[in-house]
């Protein structure tokens, strides 16, 4: 009997691919051994972890630039949508806008109140969301997205500010795919571990990064 669980899902799910993706969102450009003495789990596991991120989209690699003699080791850091990118987060990116056109242009009764780059970021962080386990409830008025009760509260309670600065990096970098004015300021507090309320926010037009 299967769960019922997304990919995506699967994917972060484990502890160690959630620390280990938070170590690349913190500090990008680590091989597996950087990995491996941070996180203690021997270099196979390490190296298994990293290609499933990989295969999600989560986590590029790239070749080291060496200007000395030696091998160039591989480099791993986290997708962000902006100076980090893959072919996989991208495939997914779109995959998803294009979804949301063809339900729109099915029922056009689901068309919210944003238009344009805006709903398409929308779409992406929508899907993006289903993905991990969540089930979004977005108020395009207010700007948020509720995902109480939070899919991961009890399974991951003692790791849950490692788990929220990591899945608030994945969707500044769906975002950030995208395109557009939307971007995530962060989760509003609550003393209830199981609610969760995201707050996002136009950007304004003559913002620079």
């Amino acid at each position: 009997m299967t769960s019922g669980r997304p990919a995506a899902y699967s994917a972060i799910s484990n502890y160690s691919r959630v620390e280990i993706l938070h170590l690349l969102q913190s500090n990008p450009q680590q091989t597996i051994g950087d990995l491996v003495a941070a996180t203690g789990l021997h270099a196979n596991t390490v190296r298994e972890h990293v290609q499933r991120l990989i295969e999600r989209g989560f986590v590029a690699s790239e070749i080291e630039k060496r200007t000395v003699r030696g091998r160039p080791r591989v480099l791993y850091r986290a997708v962000d949508g902006d100076q980090v990118s893959s072919e996989e987060h991208r495939r997914k990116v779109q995959a998803a806008i294009s979804r949301g056109e063809l339900m729109r242009k099915v029922m056009p009764e689901t068309a919210g109140a944003l238009t344009g780059e805006s709903q398409h970021q929308l779409d992406a962080l929508v899907e993006q969301l289903l993905d991990g386990g969540f089930d979004p409830v977005v108020d395009e008025d207010d700007l948020t997205v509720e995902l109480t009760p939070c899919a991961h509260a009890e399974s991951q309670a003692g790791h849950r500010d490692k788990l929220c600065e990591v899945h608030l990096g994945l969707m500044r970098g769906t975002l950030r795919e995208v395109g557009g004015p939307l971007e995530v300021v962060g989760m509003r507090p609550s003393c209830d571990p199981r609610e969760c309320v995201i707050q996002l926010m136009r950007r304004r037009p003559d913002t620079t990064d």
